[in-house]
Order: structure tokens, then sequence, then C-alpha cells
């Protein structure tokens, strides 16, 4: 793998500690680290290990510092072939945020901080894999930045048991009790309280040092001052030491008898604590944030309240006169050190993490209506999933259609919309793009084709987004297809969009999934029609939606052929909806020489399915019945009228299309006075292509 980290600075620190060391495994195992920042003291170490740096003011926070780097950061992630961008502070993640849009790069983050709810903090949540050091973190991802649960990764913190040794407090100096604070001069680190409790502490612990380990960044000198005043005020100056910043910590820890770490806010992690414990060194922590995952209390070290100068002095203490306690808590947090926190631990987790960002891939197939063209849409579902066994397959389907797709086995998971109802609104339709969104969509295929469909695409933020280049919105596409002419057959119209991404149309056969209930039902309902085995039956559909009154056969045409047919002992069927049931029963009461059955509104779409299979012969407009009869294969006749049977005929063995070439069609206008496309279409013509296809049955 090619991977890139991308931080603000590579000086000495925690986050730039686990940048080094996992740069380092990374290059041991084969892989290409490579790292991006505005430099520092650990570069020569980071490339003295074979990585790669680049520098960039990647630390910097003005808009056109962020907007100046995007391009560079991305001209550094071809040339490179980086397949990982991994983020590790707000400022580089913008960057590489839109960097990896720029060129399709799988995004990582890891929230190294316990973020302030602010807008800039957001970028740290839109990655594919958020990597968190502790449960604390987690939560407040999820809770204030609503990162999805499903993509977070607890990942603690590592520290490399090469570089500390394991040092038992009963083999340290006796001459002296050295207790120290190790982190940035900054007032959440609690260096206010730790001198309080340090200064009762020089009252009872003979030879007492106390180290004060960092430095302050330049907008925090007045706090370093304020902290030096408060030393000498308390009258501990001669037993105090600043250190400044210390590149080589393992050295400190060497000569620690006891680490306090004194963190007022809600802590991330605290490396500095297993750094000692892999040292040996006792530690004495604030509850806070992520400490109380690292420390057992009484166990592996002592927990305290935050600002509480009295408790740190009575913790210190505490292990000062208690030297079984000491090697106690120093010999559990070793052994817990070893199991959860050393470093190849972190590292083997950290690629486990890239592994799964890289093939773990969503697609996400967008489809809401209507009926017909979902069933249509069910060999291009098919041939994504064979193409794409490993990624998860999201298919976004209209409340009218579901049915058709609740157990479809090429797809993972089946969201349902309703932009009559609960998704109906500007409002609720940025509501499903949002959850959408959370969805970590990475493909994003559109068959849909229409304004709401590209814009919920783009909404999304998937890298990749296929469809057509129309005028409804298909600029918000980044891979899209004119829709070139003569016009072509549905499911090779999809199977365009699909060859986009390498997939062939190779079986047009559409399918659906009807259960032993749905065929069950449907014996008992014709045995409920008297329809005796043997019996050849003739399915006819009299719908059609709303809008297309222009598609629907003339009433007197359905008799005429109900009437020929009951000559012939041939029974008939007719289906619909239950808007339908009117016409059905007027049709039932005008043919006298039969008994129709009807089966309008009386099937759910699987059991359509199997009644249209129990026929010999089924005739339809161009609707959903046509598709459902194509799906199990049962020959079938297609009346067309105003649309073009070269764009909506679905795939089928046996089919006679029958369509009066006029000069005013194919109109596309779902109503007109006149209807001659359909009313020119007899009975007779009809009935010879039943005898056709009987033959073939």
């Amino acid at each position: 793998m090619n991977i890139l980290q991308i931080l603000p600075e590579l000086n000495v620190g925690g986050v730039e500690t686990g940048t080094l060391d996992l740069a380092k495994y990374l290059v041991k195992s084969g892989h290409k680290a490579v790292v991006v920042s505005a430099g520092g003291g650990l570069v020569k170490d980071l490339e003295s290990q074979g990585a790669i740096h680049y520098q960039l003011p990647v630390h910097k926070k003005s808009l056109f510092s962020i907007l100046r780097a995007i391009p560079q950061l991305a001209e550094i992630i071809k040339k490179e072939e980086i397949q990982i961008v991994h983020a590790r502070s707000r400022v580089p993640a913008w960057i590489a945020y839109f960097a990896c849009r720029k060129t399709n790069t799988v995004f990582i983050t890891t929230c190294h901080g316990y973020y302030k709810r602010h807008f800039f903090s957001h970028v740290m949540s839109w990655a594919k894999r958020i990597i968190v050091p502790s449960n604390v973190i987690a939560q407040h991802m999820i809770k204030n930045f609503n990162a999805p649960y499903e993509r977070i990764r607890l990942i603690p913190r590592s520290v490399d048991l090469e570089k500390f040794k394991y040092i038992s407090p009963h083999k340290r100096k006796k001459d002296k009790f050295n207790v120290g604070i190790i982190g940035r001069l900054t007032p959440i680190k609690g260096h206010l309280y730790f001198i309080k409790a340090m200064a009762r502490a020089a009252q009872v612990i003979p030879g007492l040092r106390v180290w004060i380990v960092g430095d302050a960044p330049p907008s925090k000198n007045a706090y370093k001052e304020q902290l030096r005043v408060l030393v000498k005020r308390l009258g501990i100056s001669s037993c105090t030491d600043f250190l400044g910043a210390q590149k080589d910590i393992p050295e400190v820890l060497k000569d620690l008898d006891l680490l306090v770490l004194a963190t007022t806010t809600q802590e991330a992690f605290g490396r500095v604590i297993i750094e000692a414990q892999a040292s040996g060194v006792p530690v004495v922590a604030t509850s806070v944030g992520g400490v109380i995952d690292i420390i057992d209390n009484e166990k592996t070290g002592l927990l305290v309240p935050a600002a509480d100068p009295a408790s740190i002095y009575e913790a210190v203490i505490k292990i000062f006169k208690d030297e079984n306690l000491a090697k106690a808590l120093s010999e559990n947090a070793y052994k817990k050190v070893k199991e959860k926190y050393n470093v190849e631990f972190m590292v083997n987790s950290t690629v486990d993490v890239y592994k799964e960002a890289l093939e773990n891939y969503r697609v996400l197939i967008i489809k809401f209506s209507s009926l017909g063209d979902v069933i249509l849409s069910t060999a291009a579902i098919r041939a994504i999933k064979e193409k794409l066994p490993n990624h998860k397959v999201t298919f976004l389907v209209g409340e009218e259609s579901k049915d058709a797709l609740l157990r479809c086995p090429y797809i993972d998971e089946l969201l349902v919309c309703d932009f009559k109802g609960r998704d109906k609104g500007i409002g609720n339709f940025l509501k499903l793009a949002k959850n959408l969104r959370r969805q970590g969509v990475d493909i994003v295929i559109d068959l849909q084709n229409n304004r709401k469909s590209h814009i919920l695409a783009f909404l999304t933020l998937a890298l990749s987004r296929y469809g057509y280049d129309n005028r409804k919105f298909g600029f918000l596409l980044n891979h899209r297809i004119k829709d070139e002419k003569p016009a072509i057959d549905p499911v090779r119209h999809q199977f365009r969009i699909l060859k986009m991404l390498g997939i062939e149309l190779k079986e047009p056969r559409l399918e659906l999934w009807p259960t032993e209930n749905d065929s069950r039902y449907i014996e008992e309902f014709l045995k409920s029609e008297w329809v005796s085995p043997g019996q050849k039956i003739i399915g006819i559909n009299i719908s059609a939606s709303k809008r297309w009154a222009t598609k629907i056969w003339p009433m007197r045409s359905t008799v005429k052929l109900c009437e020929e047919l009951a000559h012939r002992d041939i029974r008939v069927v007719v289906t619909g909806g239950q808007k339908d049931l009117p016409e059905a029963e007027k049709l039932a009461n005008s043919v006298k020489s039969a008994k129709v059955i009807n089966a309008c509104g009386k099937t759910t779409i699987n059991q359509l399915a199997c009644l249209v299979k129990k026929c010999n012969v089924y005739i339809s407009c161009d609707s959903a019945p046509l598709h459902v009869a194509s799906c199990v294969d049962t020959p079938f006749i297609a009346l067309f009228g105003p649309t073009d049977p070269a764009r909506h005929l679905p795939p089928a063995k046996n089919c006679v299309v029958i369509r009066k070439d006029l000069i005013c069609s194919p109109c596309y206008k779902p109503k007109c006075k006149k209807l001659k496309c359909m009313e020119a279409i007899t009975p007779e013509e009809v009935l010879q292509a039943i005898d056709k296809l009987l033959k073939t049955v």
C-alpha cells in the first residue's frame, strides 16, 4: 500500500511520535510511507527510516494557505500513487479532504483531541474511517460531530518498547525522588495544580526534585511566566527544574520516580502515561477523558479528580511511602502496556483499517421509480454485484416500488424513500441526503437520471458518481455519458452507464423473487375461479399509471378479444391495481359468453409474477406488468402507442410487439383526445399474435 500521513509539524509530541512509529513500521513491512508536514526536528529521523517527506505549510490556518496547499497535495498524491491519505489534525484534514476529492483517494482521519463543537472540526468526521484513541473521543465524535458509529475504529496510541526500557521502582536511585510532569505548557495541562501539590510534597519528601518537561507555544509565554512566578512564590525554586522541550523522553523517564498527569480537560488519550509505564514509572493522573481507558485505579496507577492539588499531593505521598504499592503499580501497568499499547499492535490495527477502507467499498444505486423501471434495473443490479462482490450494495427505491426488491439477493441494504410523504419538501429531502451521506458511500450509480437523483448523488459526497449527462443537473456527476441516438432498449441503456465501471452486458434477464407463499396464494386463487388443470389462460393487463391514460387499449377492443377467446375455451384473467376495479367489473359484465377472472387489486407484485407465470400468453401495454412477464418468461404481446418499443421493450424470448406507425407517434404525451395509436390496434391482430405465441408454448 502507498500511505500518506499529513500533520502540521514534525516536532516533539505524541502525534508526531505516532506518525514516526507508523511510518517506520510501514516501510519495514514493504509499504510506501509518505509524510507531509511543515517540517521540524523529526524529519531527519523520518527519512532515515526510509520514509518520504514533503514540506508544505499545512500548519497555517489562513484560508489562502489552505486553498493553495490543496492542489500541491493533490500533485503529491498523484506523483507517489497514494492510495490512502491519513490526516492527523484539522487544518491538514481540510487540505487532505479536498485533495482526496480531486484525486479519488481514500480519506482517513485520526482524532487526537477532544475538539470543540465548531464547524472547523467537522472535517474529522467526514472520513471513510475515523480512528479514535479512546472511548471518550469515540463518543464525542458520534454525539457532537454526527460521526457514524460504523465508521469509527478504536486504536489506542502506542509505545515503542525498544526505546523505553523497563526499570523497576526498587532499582532506581534512593537518594532523590524525582516527580515530573511532561507536556506542553498550556493551562489545560494543569501545571498550576501540579506545582501547588509539589509545594506541599516538598515539606514531606526529602530529596524531592520537581521536573517540568515541555515548553510553551508563543501564544502561551505569559502562562509559562506565571508558572515560574508561582514556583518562586511557593518557595520551591531550589528543587524545581524547567527542562523545556525534550526530544529524548526515554532518557527523561529513566531518571523519574513518579509521573503526574494533571490535565484538567478531556484528555484524548495520554501517550506520556504509557511511555512512563513502559519505563517502569508509576503514574498519578487526573480522571479525565481517555485516561480512564489506560489506568485501572490502584492497579496500574492512581486516579485523582481534576484541578485538585490536595488529591494530587495525597496520591504522590502514598506512592512515595509505599514501595510495594509503587512496584505493584509499575509491574501491572507494564504488563498492560505490553498487551494493549505496544507499537506493533497499533501498526497492525492501523494497517487493518487501511486494508478495510480499500477493500470495503459501498455502492449506492438510485432508482426511485417507476415500478416497471425498477424491475428493469434488476439485470444491472445483478451485474454490479457480480463485478464488485466485495462491495456493499445499497439500493434507494421509492415506497411504491420497494416490494419488487425486498428479497433481491444482490442488494445488501434496501433504503426506501417517500417523496409523497415523509421525504416531501426541501427540509426532508436534505435530511434524506444527510442520511445517505452518513452511509459513507464511495460510488453512486444513478439509474434514475433526473434532477432529484443527480442532486442526491452529489450530496452523498461520494468520490465517484455515475449517470447520464443530461439537462437535469447532470453536471453534478463526475462520471457521465451523453445519451446517444438511435434509441436502445432500456437494459442496454442502463448498461451504458455501467460500462464506465467496466461492467459489460452479458445477461439481460430480468428477475423477481416471489416466495412459496406467493405461489400457493395464486394456486388457491385460480382454484376459487374454477380454473381446471391444463386450462389455457390468457392474461390481460388493463392498467397503466394515472399519468399515462394514452397507453391503455380501449375497453371495447378488450371486450371483443375476450369474447373471441371464450369461443375457443380459453379463460381470461384481467390484472391491474385497486384503482382499476371499476373498469375490470365493467369488462366482466360486458363479456356475455364467459366468466372473466378479475385479479385487479388482488395481488402484490410478487403474486402477480406467479399469476403471469400461469398464463400461456400475457397481453399488456407499455407498463410494469409487461416487465413482470419478462421476468417469468411468459410469452407476451406488447401494445405500444405513445411510447417507443425500441426504448422501452423489456428483454424476452417470445414476444410480439404491436404498434401503429402513425405520423404523430411516438409522441410521449400522457393525454390525447384522439388516441388513434391505441385504437388502431384491432382485436383480430392481437388474436393472431396469441395464436402465434401459443404455438411456441
